[in-house]
């Protein structure tokens, strides 16, 4: 059955659960995005908890979750669930928003309409006549006592995501983050930063800090370290994973790529036990350049490119030592993995972690997954137990989520 709600019109639903869809027109000039807030009474946020997006997908409890939008032809879809029978306590409303990011308007964006589906009933929610805005509280779904209830709102701010965030009591800081010299000295010494300022100021260029939350993508060199939020960067047609160490002992890197349907595939210049090696998957989707060895130089690097399309879910770079190598630790050769979008943007990922044991071979120091909406990069920073060459092992959860579990895959071979 279905329901058409005009906007300011509202309904009780037949059940505390259910999924939100928003579509629209793709398009070049427009980058739309999906944010949940969780209200109290007041109409505002409690902290980070309450900004469901890409970097912060999973509400308190359960009560709602973010999916990354998907691309059908011309339409592009984004999805949350919820469930109000989940809702934290203080909590009784969920604004469903969308900003545009792009060179755009709402009043440009084709084909707009959100859909509300709970129980047996299937909701839809046609906008309001849109011009100028670049943020939009689309709907609300709440608690008026014990009843679920939805409102079809459709309000507009011309500032896109800072009105909104002033609108829900995000505090957006505009002041300046200081680099941790200890930081800075190291960034300086890969070679990673040059010049870098005593402070850098993240807004708008680099990151965006709202309520501690990265709610638009990066831009311009971000160094990223294991226990910060992952990050999202712009998807271009290629990206460029590269590790760089001192020189004076050979690393190597390789990819694992993860597709859609829960397969590994590996991307590597030499096999293990089982696996064949393979330079290039997919018609150059992912990419070894080559294996560099030793050198006198300074420092070395190998480069995997990355030509991203819809059948790969996620690319996890490792870095590899082999025991026919020598001895050698990710901390005594400052091993450092990039993320580059070859559009201004360059994500580092430092091996901070890494203790001085000779004996460990593999690191992998972030997760690289592919969304329509952007790159989401995560720092992991994880580690083989000592002596052992085995490769990782991926795996796809359930609820879509990437797990990594070291040394559960085969043996690399002798090299």
């Amino acid at each position: 059955m279905n329901q058409s709600l005009q906007p300011g019109g509202n309904t009780i639903l037949t059940s505390f659960d259910g999924t939100v869809t928003v579509m629209h027109s793709i398009s070049t000039n427009s980058d739309i995005d999906l944010t949940a807030f969780l209200l109290t009474d007041k109409n505002k946020v409690q902290g980070d908890s309450g900004i469901i997006f890409y970097n912060q997908p999973k509400g308190q409890n359960g009560v709602a979750t973010y999916f990354p939008a998907q691309d059908n032809q011309s339409i592009r879809t984004h999805r949350i669930d919820f469930d109000l029978s989940k809702m934290p306590q203080g909590i009784s409303r969920i604004a469903v928003t969308l900003t545009e990011a792009g060179n755009s308007s709402f009043g440009n964006v084709e084909n707009l309409k959100a859909i509300v589906q709970s129980g047996d009933i299937v909701y839809e929610l046609n906008p309001a006549q849109l011009s100028i805005e670049k943020g939009i509280v689309v709907l609300e779904i709440y608690l008026r006592g014990k009843e679920p209830k939805l409102r079809s709102s459709w309000q507009g701010f011309s500032s896109g995501l800072d009105g909104l965030c002033e609108h829900f009591g995000v505090e957006v800081s505009d002041e300046p983050v200081a680099v941790p010299p200890k930081l800075t000295s190291y960034m300086n010494e890969i070679g990673v930063v040059e010049n870098m300022p005593e402070t850098v100021n993240l807004i708008p260029d680099e990151i965006r800090q709202s309520n501690h939350v990265s709610l638009e993508k990066v831009s311009g060199k971000v160094n990223l370290s294991k226990g910060q939020k992952p990050i999202i960067i712009k998807k271009t047609p290629e990206i460029t994973a590269s590790v760089s160490w001192h020189s004076g002992t050979d690393y190597d890197i390789y990819a694992l790529v993860l597709t859609n349907n829960g397969v590994q595939v590996d991307v590597a210049m030499f096999g293990a036990k089982g696996i064949a090696p393979l330079k290039s998957y997919n018609n150059g989707a992912v990419e070894h350049m080559g294996d560099v060895g030793r050198s006198n130089g300074l420092s070395n690097l190998e480069v995997i490119k990355i030509r991203l399309n819809d059948d790969i879910l996620a690319v996890v770079p490792v870095v590899y030592s082999a025991q026919s190598n020598g001895s050698g630790s990710f901390s005594r050769y400052k091993v450092s993995m990039a993320i580059d979008n070859n559009n201004g943007t360059t994500i580092t990922i430092p091996t901070e972690n890494a203790n001085k044991n000779d004996r460990i071979y593999t690191c992998i120091p972030g997760l690289i997954l592919n969304t329509a909406d952007g790159i989401i990069i995560e720092a992991v920073e994880k580690y083989s137990k000592p002596g052992s060459e085995n490769r990782p092992k991926l795996k796809l959860n359930a609820e879509g989520s990437v797990e990594i579990l070291m040394d559960a895959g085969p043996k690399n071979n002798y090299k």
